[in-house]
């Protein structure tokens, strides 16, 4: 690749084994690479660490951000059950992926995603909120974690462009390990789920299920997030008790409730309560939205940004008296057919264009699949997501109660940026 500087990074059998854990001598077998290990093509551009984004470009990817979130919330909660996901995971993979988009494919990816910045701020954008995210939890001396990382996987020996290498590697910080996925599909997808493994703490496992990776793979982007915080105001165990859960069709299940009395950000209106939570050291929190009896389905089908953004910045401080349920579980899904029913079915057929990646096309998404987990306690939270889009060849006041006693929808939101991380609903808390 002309004007192109590729550094061929062999990473050595010790530092493969962090990567790819207990499994990860017999994976390079499989692969034959016998401990010399896993070939990477990087741009010879290092990430830009000091992104000239203006705080308007800023605010306009969180507004864009949000958009999608609660666009995706409306066209996956017709699914029932339980529901959790990270869009900021799901939005930086597919930025990653947009970055290689042309024509129609472009403008219909960018307008499902809400993409309003053009390609050269965009990317720029995006690893500016990055590099943000990554100074939070600075002031809390320990149990906080918020690590975010991105990988590109790509065929040995397929031509991918300069500049789509360089957009990927000064904004996201995503070298290109190559894979043998013509040859060696199935191993290739064990080396990249242990990837996403090592990158959340174990919490995400088996992200790209047996069938997902063929012979005409050609790339794979991968996004994983992982947080962990404690609560600034932690519940105390020995009032936590099994209580109700009142459901949707009217009967109940026994969970553990949670209580406490403390200042939080409150509002009320017609139709819901909402309650903040920080998180320590003031810099996320968990929001969550409360609608009143029985008119569940009717708030939920309301929730769009405006609203959104009402209640958010109607929180104020007030005394209240918290009962809320412990809860832990775990969502995955293929976005292949939602993300073409809201707008881009093209990237998703054979006239996509994504000959931005490698100048000719004949590239295809084969599917976006998003895996997330999510764990809450008296002590804290801790959540984790992660994405992969496939790319084929085909081409003091008085106290307020406040009782989570019945289902509703939570969000963990940076508050700084308002960039919203993950969001959720619980209709029925698991353990």
């Amino acid at each position: 690749m002309k004007g192109l500087i590729l550094e061929r990074v062999l990473l050595v059998a010790v530092a493969l084994l962090l990567l790819l854990g207990p499994v990860g001598c017999n994976l390079l077998d499989l692969f034959g690479f016998n401990g010399s290990g896993i070939e990477v093509l990087q741009s010879s551009k290092p990430r830009e660490t000091s992104p000239q984004v203006d705080q308007h470009e800023l605010e306009e990817l969180v507004t864009g951000n949000s958009a999608f979130a609660l666009d995706l919330y409306a066209a996956l909660r017709g699914e029932g059950g339980n529901l959790f996901y990270s869009p900021y995971s799901i939005s930086l993979a597919l930025a990653m992926t947009y970055a290689g988009a042309r024509g129609e494919t472009e403008r219909q990816m960018g307008a499902t995603l809400h993409f309003t910045l053009s390609q050269d701020r965009l990317h720029p954008a995006f690893n500016a909120l990055d590099l943000a995210l990554a100074s939070r939890g600075r002031a809390v001396s320990e149990g906080f974690r918020l690590n975010r990382a991105n990988s590109l996987w790509g065929q040995l020996g397929y031509p991918f462009l300069e500049s789509f290498l360089d957009t990927l590697a000064e904004n996201y910080g995503a070298g290109l390990r190559l894979l043998d996925f013509q040859n060696r599909p199935e191993e290739s997808r064990l080396v990249i789920n242990d990837w996403v493994s090592d990158q959340t703490a174990g919490r995400i496992q088996d992200l790209l299920p047996e069938g997902s990776i063929g012979s005409d793979t050609r790339l794979v982007l991968t996004n994983a997030i992982y947080f962990k915080a404690a609560w600034k105001n932690p519940f105390n165990e020995s009032l936590t008790q099994p209580g109700p859960f009142h459901l949707l069709d009217g009967s109940q299940a026994t969970v553990p409730l949670m209580r406490q009395t403390a200042t939080f950000g409150y509002a009320a209106g017609p139709g819901y309560q909402a309650v903040e939570l920080p998180y320590d050291g003031d810099e996320l929190s968990m929001v969550v939205l409360l609608p009143e009896e029985g008119r569940f389905e009717e708030f939920e089908g309301s929730l769009e940004p405006d609203r959104l953004s009402a209640i958010l910045n109607e929180l104020q401080p007030q005394s209240v008296e918290l009962t809320m349920p412990k809860f832990r579980y775990t969502s995955s899904f293929s976005l292949r057919d939602t993300l073409a029913a809201m707008g881009m079915p093209i990237a998703f057929s054979e006239l996509a264009d994504f000959s931005g990646m490698n100048g000719t096309g004949g590239l295809a998404i084969s599917d976006v699949i998003h895996k997330a987990f999510v764990a809450v306690d008296e002590a804290g939270t801790e959540a984790a997501a992660a994405t992969a889009v496939v790319i084929r060849e085909t081409a003091v006041l008085p106290s307020i109660e406040v009782r989570l006693d019945r289902p509703f929808i939570f969000l963990i939101r940076d508050i700084p940026s308002g960039s919203i991380l993950f969001i959720g609903r619980v209709l029925n808390p698991p353990l």
